[in-house]
């Protein structure tokens, strides 16, 4: 028994040896890993009502990575690794989703998500791992305002930028609006933004009916009988994104006819613009159509587009893109160096290009100024949708965005 227990005494030391040994080639391994790779979690809605622009916004990231690092997916000796998430439009999946990617993945760096609802409740993830989350392409002003921490930065155009550059169409005197618009974040933080845009027009009434609604019938009635008994100009200005759009409901009641009110929206991804031909003349602002910006990144991403896709990218692969290119943008200038204090130093007050040009981080808020697209619907038997043709460039610097939050 003695031998055996000289023995035990001699082996426990032996093996904690080798346990540090191993232990110490494991983290080896880990550190090597680290300082080969970035890792960047793309959060978004793969599934769900949102589901066609979380998948414009994959086509688009892997685009954006691929034209800024010339086709090779390095950034300064280090290889660019994407982990895909699907947050199904869900908020607290998308919660999960992130603290796992940052947690568990290792993630440097997290780019998304698609619904606004699922932005508000990542933000203070990023905040707890103290590391960046690029949102794109959620609209919401409340995620680079009052919800907003320093981690955040934003390529996808806020609410008050959609606001502002559509009151340019709609701001005249005796003109009266009633909105339309859906009951979350992103539709009501659209309509405060709405408002606060207007200086001459007047709303009267507002709408607002759950994301996944299909019979409009009801709530259209109550926005004609807000409007019909208005003297001016009757508008109804919808603010929806995805599910069932109500624009074939409206084209239905045929307003125009009836009681002399227009309707009026922003831009959307092709297939929802279908229902835009019947509303030909119609006005908006738009983030993106694929035929109005002229600039070299444009023509490359509706060139390569066109070659792998045979159709246009649209309004959020143009999104994908620059969350894309900002990425390898801002490790540009770090060296490679993804630690997220050199990447915020970086990032604020970055300049990059874009398929809609020139961007700019603003240090504030880390929301990205761009222009904006005035456009008018016309009617083209070439195109399946109503083509937005350019009325004019709403450029950053014309628009007042005001700043929300508290930094």
């Amino acid at each position: 028994m003695r031998p055996r227990a000289v023995c035990l005494l001699i082996d426990l030391p032996i093996r904690a040896a080798l346990g540090l040994v191993v232990g110490a080639s494991l983290l080896g391994e880990g550190a090597a890993l680290a300082a080969t790779e970035i890792r960047i979690a793309h959060i978004h809605s793969l599934t769900g009502p949102l589901e066609a622009y979380g998948k414009q916004t994959t086509t688009g990231f892997q685009m954006g990575l691929d034209f800024a690092t010339g086709g090779t997916m390095m950034v300064a000796g280090k290889k660019l690794v994407v982990i895909e998430k699907d947050d199904q439009g869900k908020p607290d999946v998308g919660k999960s989703l992130l603290t796992a990617a940052y947690s568990d993945d290792k993630a440097d760096i997290a780019v998304g998500p698609t619904s606004s609802g699922v932005a508000l409740a990542m933000l203070p993830v990023a905040e707890e791992y103290k590391k960046i989350l690029l949102v794109e392409p959620a609209v919401a002003d409340s995620i680079t305002g009052d919800k907003w921490n320093k981690y955040i930065f934003r390529t996808g155009r806020n609410s008050s930028q959609d606001a502002i550059s559509n009151a340019v169409a709609l701001d005249k005197q005796g003109t009266v609006i009633a909105t339309l618009a859906q009951d979350y974040a992103f539709g009501r933080d659209g309509v405060k933004a709405f408002k606060d845009a207007l200086k001459n027009a007047k709303i009267v009434h507002e709408e607002y009916l759950p994301q996944n609604t299909t019979d409009f019938t009801a709530g259209i009635q109550r926005v004609v009988d807000a409007l019909k008994g208005q003297g001016g100009r009757k508008v109804i200005e919808v603010i929806w994104a995805g599910g069932t759009p109500p624009y074939n409901a409206l084209a239905a009641q045929e307003l125009a006819k009836r009681y002399q009110i227009e309707v009026f929206t922003g831009g959307n991804i092709l297939p929802a613009m279908a229902a835009y031909k019947n509303f030909p003349g119609m006005e908006g602002a738009t983030y993106y159509y694929f035929g109005i910006p002229k600039n070299p990144v444009n023509e490359w991403l509706v060139s390569n587009h066109y070659k792998q896709f045979k159709a246009p990218p649209d309004f959020f692969t143009a999104g994908g893109m620059t969350a894309g290119i900002a990425i390898v943008e801002a490790l540009k200038k770090t060296g490679g160096d993804a630690s997220p204090n050199k990447l915020i130093a970086a990032m604020e007050g970055m300049s990059f290009e874009s398929p809609k040009g020139r961007m700019t981080f603003r240090k504030e808020d880390h929301q990205a100024m761009q222009s904006m697209y005035h456009f008018k619907i016309k009617v083209d038997p070439a195109f399946a949708w109503g083509v937005p043709e350019l009325v004019r460039e709403i450029k950053a610097e014309e628009m007042s965005v005001p700043i929300k939050n508290k930094r």
